[in-house]
């Protein structure tokens, strides 16, 4: 930023030497000079005035892109460590390990209390 109003402020400097320059070779007299060179070094200003919100709304956009790009990239490796925890479920349901499990534990459960149930009725039919 203030690099540009350095280079603006050098430009008006010399647009408004050569304004002056150009009146006082044209024949204009001093007072009507001062004024171009006035009018010049007020538009300048009023460009390198809008060069600079310019740079500053830039400057903002840049920001907020940056700020999205972090969200993006945050997203993806959100959804890719989803995908990889996704996969492996898949890849152990298709090895049947979580079917096994499930059956031999439900097996052995039942077996258990068969075995508790038939010993418990045993000595009552006996005691008849």
């Amino acid at each position: 930023m203030e690099g540009l109003i350095g280079k603006t402020s050098k430009l008006l400097g010399l647009f408004g030497g050569a304004a002056l320059a150009l009146t006082l070779i044209g024949g204009c007299s001093y007072q009507e000079s001062v004024e171009r060179a006035t009018n010049a070094a007020s538009q300048a200003d009023a460009a390198a005035s809008r060069a600079e919100a310019a740079s500053t709304s830039a400057q903002q956009a840049a920001a907020a892109a940056q700020a999205s790009a972090s969200k993006v990239e945050q997203a993806a490796a959100d959804a890719k460590a989803a995908a990889d925890r996704a996969e492996a479920i898949a890849s152990k349901t298709e090895t049947g390990t979580v079917e096994r499990h499930v059956h031999i534990h439900v097996h052995h459960h039942h077996h258990h209390h068969a075995a508790a149930a038939g010993g418990a009725a045993a000595p009552a039919a006996s005691a008849t």
